[in-house]
């Protein structure tokens, strides 16, 4: 991978100039006694899943389910096109096994490419911007796909980096986590794939990859998806049809949010739009 050529902190700074060049980004510093490349908007189950070079605000519930779902899209269309592999993994995946769509309780999505079409991304297309145009020509949106340096670090390490790469809306920083997936340790366990946040799959799990349909876009599923799904969150997560504020809907195949949730929101909605309307003194 070309970024181990010039250097993980040099190319740490190139990303923060990169991101600047979109004039969405505020500054970023890399400092010397810490090694994490990606950077959230804070902590917390909501602010940690924006970038924080292009963080402007909270969105609301249905601002995010809208910039997932273009996102996505967008994502797996785009990859698509260059011929570069890649599929859904961990709740993404949950979500297209209920119903071909995202939750609707997630605030990001995963997906995984292999170690060797993350080298590809690393040398080919970090840093990159791309455009997008929805199928009814009426949303036009922006990506930026950034490697993480410390990709070329196949193991846990530290544990700051185990987010490989991120494709991000640069309009409010929500992004995909995408991660690959290595043979470390094929003398001593060949055929195991894994991540850096210690998931395993068998080559005979991965593939051969299935060809689905993942919000309206085709997308690679992987062979042995209900296996893997179970071991990472047991028969419940499959069974389970009410969970954060939502309730499975059998006949419409469908994730409805709960009134209780719709009340809680549309509060929150009344409370933002007072906060704006108020003067400034």
């Amino acid at each position: 991978m070309r970024l181990a050529s010039v250097g993980i902190k040099l190319a740490m700074a190139l990303a923060v100039l990169a991101a600047g060049r979109l004039g969405e980004a505020s500054s970023l510093e890399a400092r010397d006694d810490d090694t994490k490349y990606f950077f959230e908007a804070g902590d917390g189950d909501i602010l940690n899943h924006y970038d924080r070079r292009f963080f402007k605000n909270q969105l609301s519930y249905d601002e995010r389910a809208d910039t997932l779902l273009h996102m996505v899209r967008a994502y797996l269309i785009t990859f698509r096109k260059m011929g570069i592999e890649t599929w859904i993994a961990h709740g993404t995946l949950l979500g297209w096994w209920w119903n071909g769509q995202m939750l609707p309780w997630d605030w990001d999505l995963d997906t995984q490419v292999s170690g060797a079409t993350l080298d590809y991304l690393g040398d080919n297309l970090n840093y990159t911007t791309h455009n997008y145009v929805s199928e009814d020509k009426k949303v036009q949106r922006q990506y930026f796909l950034d490697v993480n340096p410390w990709a070329i670090e196949r193991t846990r390490g530290d544990g700051n980096n185990v987010i490989d790469a991120r494709w991000i809306d640069v309009r409010n920083g929500l992004y995909i986590d995408i991660t690959g997936l290595s043979e470390t340790h094929p003398d001593i366990a060949p055929g195991i794939w894994s991540c850096k946040n210690y998931h395993r799959y068998k080559t005979t799990d991965l593939y051969p990859m299935r060809e689905s349909i993942f919000e309206g876009v085709p997308a690679l599923i992987p062979y042995n998806y209900d296996k893997i799904l179970v071991e990472e969150y047991q028969h419940k997560a499959m069974s389970l049809t009410h969970y954060e504020g939502h309730t499975w809907n059998a006949t419409l195949k469908h994730w409805a949010k709960d009134p209780e949730e719709e009340k809680k929101e549309n509060n929150k909605r009344n409370r933002l739009g007072r906060r704006q309307a108020m003067p400034d003194f």
